[in-house]
Order: C-alpha cells, then sequence, then structure tokens
C-alpha cells in the first residue's frame, strides 16, 4: 500500500514524506532537523527511511532545516538547476549530499518522481508527482498563484494529490497583511485560495482522483474548518466519501497517514 504522510503543512513549514518505514522520499525539509526527527517518530517512521530529498523552492518554510539534514545523514538532494544553484550559493546544503538536477524526466528508484514548474514568486518553483513500486500515483502541490495547464498535464489521474487551500479571501482581505503582501499573495505568483482549489479539485476528481489533501494553509488567513467546508461546498457535485475523500494536513503531524 502505498502511503503519504503530511510532516509539516502551513504558511511556516513544509514537509511530506511518501514512502514507508522500508525507505521513501521527502518533499522538502522546512522544519529544523530536530522537529522533523520527532515528527518521523511520530509517525513510526525514521530519518534513516529518507532516500532522497526534493525541494520544491527555495523559500524558508521548506528548505530551514536542509542544511542540518544533508549534514547529518548525506542524504541526497533533488531539484530544478535555478533552485539547486541559489541553495548552494546560500550554503542551505552540506557538501556531504549529492546534488542531483532535475529537468523534467522522470527520476526513478523504488519511487518514480516526475517534477513539474508551477508559478510562484521565486527564482522557480515545482511540484511533483510521484509512481509508488505498487502503482499508485499522487502528486504535491502547493505554493502556486494559478492552475496552469503544465500542473494540469501533471496531476491528472493521480490516485491523491496535497493541493494548496492557502487562504480565505475574505480573511486575507480584513486581515492586518500590509496591501502589498495582500496582493502578492492573491497574485498569479502567489498562492491558491479556497475556492481556487476548490475548483480545481472538483476538475481532479472529474479524472480519477479519489483522495485530496488540503495543504500549506496559511495560519493567518485561513483555518482547517474553513479551508474544509469551502472546500467540500465546491465539490457539491460529488458524494464526500463515496466520489472522493478529502483530508486537511495539519500544521505538524500527529501521527496519522494517508493510504492511497
Amino acid at each position: 500500500m502505498a502511503r503519504i504522510y503530511p510532516l509539516f503543512s502551513s504558511s511556516k513549514a513544509n514537509s511530506t514524506f511518501i514512502g514507508d518505514i522500508k525507505g521513501g522520499i521527502l518533499i522538502d525539509a522546512g522544519a529544523s532537523f530536530k522537529r522533523l526527527s520527532e515528527a518521523m517518530l511520530r509517525s513510526e517512521l525514521s530519518v534513516s527511511s529518507i532516500k532522497g530529498v526534493f525541494i520544491t523552492h527555495s523559500h524558508s518554510d521548506h528548505v530551514k532545516g536542509l542544511k542540518m539534514l544533508t549534514g547529518k545523514t548525506g542524504i541526497p538532494v533533488f531539484g530544478q538547476r535555478e533552485t539547486l544553484e541559489e541553495l548552494l550559493r546560500k550554503d542551505c546544503i552540506s557538501p556531504d549530499s549529492a546534488v542531483y538536477e532535475l529537468d523534467g524526466a522522470a527520476v526513478s528508484a523504488d519511487i518514480e518522481v516526475t517534477c513539474f514548474d508551477t508559478p510562484h514568486d521565486t527564482v522557480r518553483s515545482c511540484g511533483y508527482r510521484i509512481k509508488t513500486p505498487d502503482g499508485r500515483s499522487c502528486g504535491v502541490c502547493t505554493d502556486l498563484g494559478h492552475v496552469t495547464d503544465t500542473v494540469r498535464k501533471n496531476l491528472s489521474g493521480c490516485d491523491l494529490v496535497l493541493l494548496e487551500s492557502n487562504y480565505d479571501e475574505k480573511l486575507l482581505r480584513n486581515g492586518p497583511y500590509p496591501l502589498y503582501l495582500k496582493e502578492r499573495i492573491r497574485s498569479d505568483h502567489g498562492h491558491l485560495s479556497n475556492t481556487d482549489c476548490a475548483e480545481y479539485a472538483a476538475e481532479l476528481i472529474r479524472n480519477g482522483t479519489t483522495r485530496i489533501i488540503l495543504g500549506h494553509l496559511s495560519q493567518e488567513n485561513n483555518t482547517p474548518y474553513i479551508a474544509e467546508k469551502t472546500n467540500v461546498s465546491g465539490l457539491s457535485e460529488f458524494v464526500r466519501n463515496r466520489d472522493y475523500i478529502l483530508d486537511v494536513a495539519p500544521v505538524e503531524t500527529t501521527g496519522k497517514m494517508v493510504v492511497f
């Protein structure tokens, strides 16, 4: 059975493990090595289970624990060229770890991983499609200002998708953020709102996806309750727990994993 463990998911720290106790991959390392190790243990996993770290982009909530993780373990790091260059320039990767550039072709070991571009305000950003040894597929796609044809092409038909549901429009509009930051979040290279997430989740379900995990919720401009309610409302053409199963990724895992 394929398993995904959302270890951290918020605007402050993001990291997801896909695999099992025998081994798997980590998408991003946005929490300290100590917190990541503790989260793995709560999920009955060990850091030694991580066979590779795949980075989506260089923002700190996705890489703040990368230097310590690679220094402690020597785990190889995978990412797009521009992202890796920036991380190396900023000394975010230990010299003990090998670095591998991704160009869109699948990287295959026990788990097959393919990256695809996402629109976000960084030097480059990507999502990942993962195929597990039993033939199941999942996507991890956060930090995107809008859903592009590239995103659609790469996530269509996934059994499970961890999809960004970052902010509630009303909370963001009436919240304390300065105008420039609100505009950045709402922009085509910012983040995906609950409403936009629900619209795309419906498209995914029509194309065969049966499990959706809402991820990267803003702790200032969203709540799990609002994100879930908005998405369920937007998926009213389907029957929950029959046509699809919906979960909300926690800020920090309690040990729960999702089988897909």
